[in-house]
């Protein structure tokens, strides 16, 4: 067999185009190669079984870039992708052949074989110095192995003087002139076929373990190619591969090659791939670092500094920079004369961003990663049309994005939501349901508008591997629907955990699954009757509680969920003190994560609506019991009883007086000085806890008082307790803090002239001024929607202000 990469007026044998996968150059030398041998068919570098989707690509709605998707049909997750651009030569080959009715045919290894191997699917393969149309979408690839492989394109811009391959290919092919009318086209591929020759003598396979299996069915494809249309054939493929097409073999020991290779049942489509996906940056090593420049390049061969530089001129008025025409025609000056004193034939993106860095932006760096993330990679997404094949999941979830109007985008884009409006809750629906499957198009993201539970904010983003986890997930089901509602229900009854059980009845009941709850819940109420751990309990019953909320806001029968998680809750009530005893630094730190979420959990269990929910008060009131216990148990970490008695005075259950007594009790002498350390940790740890201090002299009375008596030998072990504590607050509370400290004790009583004062307590200020306390109620009242008196309109036996505020400081 002979393959030329050159053509006289006899042929004798295909003509073997060597190219770099996603190069301009290379496509545009392609397509001028075809025109002048106007071969019988194109034989392509890609997987055989993608022959019958070549039609496709014709297709009005196929808008590169896109990708041959192959996965194996009982395994979908084991797949591989071979990404096409506008400017990939495969592709402006493909095109030229549907043009002309000429046919096509795919000769590389199946992806049969190649999802069968051990490698999971990779296909990697480096055609002329880069990572081809093949490689598997995760890029996974050992250290190793990457090590000892050689880089074609590398060692020739080694030899030719270059210390950045890059930027050689881009002067030697990228930027080189078309040749002019009567030029060989076929000339620039016989010179690098022939470069290629020298690199296979010296370096073999170059490290490329898999490429004499592959070579040999290209061979043996390319044989069968012969003797269906004849000698006149174009061949295009990686430029490593030419050598080895063009060399004399037997098709017996090109079998023997192939014999015994395991193979799996593969499924092939098209998919929509995006220039991001393109590029070294998003960790899949399409070979290209600037996608965006090359579709300029491919799109623009005339005039391609002047037009660039006018996009990014515009880009930059978007994005409200100053720039003029002049600056235009100023940066093409300069990139021109930067290509000049260089040596290079054309401005490169490196001269563009010189240009545009000193006239653009007045010699800073801050238009560089607009210029890289919008235009020198872009956020263009590919479209493959409707007929395509596809499993039936994928089919339901384009139907329910064009009926919901939510078209997929490449660009990370915010999406609120109002869940009163039909169509956001449909959409709701959606996201939640393909998270539950594991294609997580979109992520929950905290509002910046309302915090309410009627709204919610998405962060979306389509990304091309997407398709396998649709693929993947058609096991479940072949609706949206009818899959999220299997694979939950499988989920539940596989969960090794209670909380994993909560989390999925929350999910299910955000994602609208009334088949899978039943499901859940009895899972639940299953592991819920057998975990004794009040730690798993204390995890799992957050969740729960705000799925009983969720079901509430969205319409749900959320009664069964209310039962479960008031069982729950009871467990926890008599778990948690026998708990709290003897726990090492670390069990303490972890408890208290459990009172914080137990305690948020029976604040929106027991909601005060005693028309529906009667229970709410009594958790409440038990819950009060709990913490109360824990407060005052001295075998109890001081880590827990301070944040246990902190709850306390949050929720106003201490009455007059009570904060003080416990800390008191915690600060005494003859507590250990880590404990008492501890104790304030978790009675004033956390942001609020500053503003306590501040707004409550006594008790930072108390605490100031406790320090400056910790002896000297305890002081080095309370120090970084106590920084912990306090370095987690703003610095305007610490520095309030501080200047309290450096006042001193008060010396004046501040209440009304005439009045007669409370009677001071020691430290740092007088007792509490009811009179300015109650001054605030009524515009307390107003903004919490309360009575006068409370909630319901009943009057209290006995006035307290108080507890108004102390309530009110909750």
């Amino acid at each position: 067999m002979s393959g030329r990469g050159g053509r006289t007026t006899d042929r004798c044998g295909p003509v073997l185009l060597g190219v770099r996968h996603h190069g301009p150059g290379s496509a545009r030398a392609v397509r001028a190669a075809l025109e002048q041998c106007t071969p019988a068919a194109v034989l392509i570098e890609g997987p055989p079984e993608a022959d019958e989707l070549v039609p496709l690509a014709a297709h009005a709605e196929m808008r590169p870039p896109v990708a041959l998707l192959a996965h194996a049909q009982d395994d979908p997750g084991r797949a591989a992708f071979w990404p096409l651009a506008e400017f990939s030569p495969e592709w402006v080959a493909m095109r030229w052949a549907l043009e002309h009715g000429v046919p096509v045919r795919f000769i590389d290894l199946p992806a049969a074989h190649s999802l069968a191997g051990g490698d999971d699917g990779e296909t990697a393969d480096e055609g002329a110095g880069e990572q081809e149309a093949g490689d598997q979408e995760t890029g996974e690839q050992g250290a190793g192995a990457a090590e000892v492989r050689i880089d074609p394109i590398g060692v020739l811009a080694e030899t030719a003087g270059y210390d950045d391959p890059e930027r050689w290919w881009e002067d030697v092919v990228e930027h080189r002139g078309g040749g002019g009318a009567g030029a060989d086209a076929l000339a620039p591929f016989a010179a690098l076929a022939e470069a290629m020759a020298a690199l296979r003598e010296t370096y073999g396979d170059g490290g490329h373990d898999r490429d004499p299996v592959r070579e040999a069915h290209m061979r043996l494809r390319l044989r069968a190619a012969r003797k269906e249309f004849g000698d006149d054939l174009a061949v295009v493929c990686g430029a490593w591969h030419v050598p080895a097409l063009a060399q004399r073999t037997t098709m017996t020991a090109d079998r023997q090659l192939l014999k015994g290779l395991p193979k799996v049942k593969a499924a092939v489509t098209w998919v929509p791939w995006t220039h991001r996906r393109l590029s070294r940056r998003s960790g899949y090593g399409a070979g290209i670092a600037s996608p965006g420049w090359y579709g300029h390049l491919f799109s623009a061969p005339d005039r391609p500094v002047e037009r660039w530089l006018t996009k990014v001129a515009g880009l930059l008025r978007e994005e409200d920079y100053a720039v003029s025409s002049a600056h235009v025609i100023e940066a093409v000056r300069l990139a021109e004369g930067l290509a000049t004193v260089r040596g290079r034939p054309l401005a490169g993106l490196t001269e563009l961003d010189d240009a545009v860095r000193a006239v653009m932006g007045d010699g800073t760096d801050a238009p560089s990663l607009l210029i890289h993330d919008r235009l020198v990679v872009g956020e263009v997404l590919g479209e493959v049309p409707e007929d395509a094949p596809a499993v039936p999941l994928q089919r339901d979830i384009a139907r329910s994005q064009r009926t919901l109007r939510l078209k997929p985008e490449a660009l990370e884009r915010e999406l609120e939501l109002d869940l009163r409006k039909e169509t956001d809750a449909g959409r709701s629906r959606l996201l939640h349901r393909l998270r539950l499957l594991g294609i997580p198009w979109g992520e929950p993201t905290r509002s910046r508008g309302s915090t309410g539970t009627f709204r919610e904010t998405w962060r979306l983003r389509w990304e091309p591997e997407l398709a396998v986890r649709v693929a993947e997930a058609g096991i479940w089901g072949t609706t949206v629907l009818s899959a999220a509602t299997a694979k939950a229900a499988s989920e539940a009854a596989g969960a090794a955990h209670l909380a994993e059980v909560t989390a999925l009845a929350e999910r299910c009941l955000l994602a609208e699954l009334p088949d899978a709850l039943p499901v859940v819940m009895q899972a639940l109420s299953d592991r819920a009757a057998l975990d004794a751990d009040v730690g798993h309990l204390a995890q799992a019953l957050p969740a729960l509680v705000r799925s009983v909320r969720y079901g509430d806001v969205r319409g749900t029968d959320a009664a069964a969920l209310r039962k479960v998680a008031t069982g729950l809750a009871e467990r926890v009530f008599v778990g948690l003190p026998p708990a709290c005893p003897g726990l090492d630094a670390d069990g303490a730190a972890d408890m208290r994560g459990h009172l914080d979420a137990t305690h948020q959990a029976v604040g929106l269990l027991g909601q005060p609506d005693t028309e529906r929910r009667p229970e709410g008060n009594g958790l409440r009131t038990r819950w009060a019991g709990v913490l109360r216990a824990v407060s005052e148990r001295d075998t109890v970490p001081g880590l827990l009883r301070g944040r246990a008695t902190r709850l306390l005075l949050d929720d106003g259950e201490l009455g007059d007086g009570g904060a003080e007594r416990l800390m008191g009790l915690a600060l005494s002498p003859g507590t250990p000085p880590t404990d008492a350390a501890g104790w304030i940790e978790g009675f004033v740890g956390g942001g609020d806890g500053g503003m306590l201090l501040v707004h409550d002299e006594r008790l930072l009375a108390l605490v100031d008082g406790w320090l400056t008596g910790v002896p000297d030998a305890a002081f080095t072990d309370v120090l970084p307790l106590l920084r912990r504590t306090f370095a987690e607050y703003e610095s305007g509370v610490r520095r309030t803090l501080g200047e309290l400290v450096r006042r001193g004790p008060a010396t004046a009583p501040r209440h009304p002239a005439g009045d007669a004062p409370d009677a001071a307590v020691p430290g740092f200020g007088p007792g509490l001024d009811r009179d300015r306390a109650a001054a605030v109620l009524p515009t307390l009242r107003m903004l919490l929607g309360i009575g006068q008196h409370g909630f319901g309109d009943d009057p209290p036996e006995s006035p307290r202000p108080a507890d108004d505020l102390t309530g009110a400081r909750t």
